[in-house]
């Protein structure tokens, strides 16, 4: 994590995605937009770009489903992490900024 991550209170992606791989039934959410995500994104992440955060609800109807999301720089992450709260999810964590990530990439069509 970078010191300007830690000052602005970002968690640290890799450490988040440690938490996803531990946690039974979770999700990872990116919520990028699709051409950001087609770009590169974690293996095995979902993408629901945050203006479209809602849509949550269709692909993983469960409210207790493990929410692990993440953005670019963290921003994103956190409000949609805020907007899955409200619509009643219990387990929603922001793991932070894609721009952190140190592991493989995978890439994608944005279509």
């Amino acid at each position: 994590m970078s010191i300007f991550s830690a000052m602005a209170g970002i968690p640290d992606i890799n450490e988040g995605l440690e938490e996803f791989r531990k946690a039974k039934g979770a999700v990872l959410i990116d919520v990028r937009e699709p051409d950001e995500f087609a770009q590169g994104h974690v293996p095995g992440a979902v993408n629901i770009p945050l203006r479209q955060f809602m849509t949550v609800q269709e692909q993983f109807p469960d409210k207790s489903t493990p929410l692990f999301v993440y953005c670019l720089v963290g921003g994103r992450s956190k409000r949609a992490c805020t907007g899955f709260t409200k619509l009643g999810y219990t387990d929603v964590h922001n793991i932070g900024a894609f721009n952190a990530y140190k592991g493989p990439v995978e890439k994608s069509s944005a279509w």
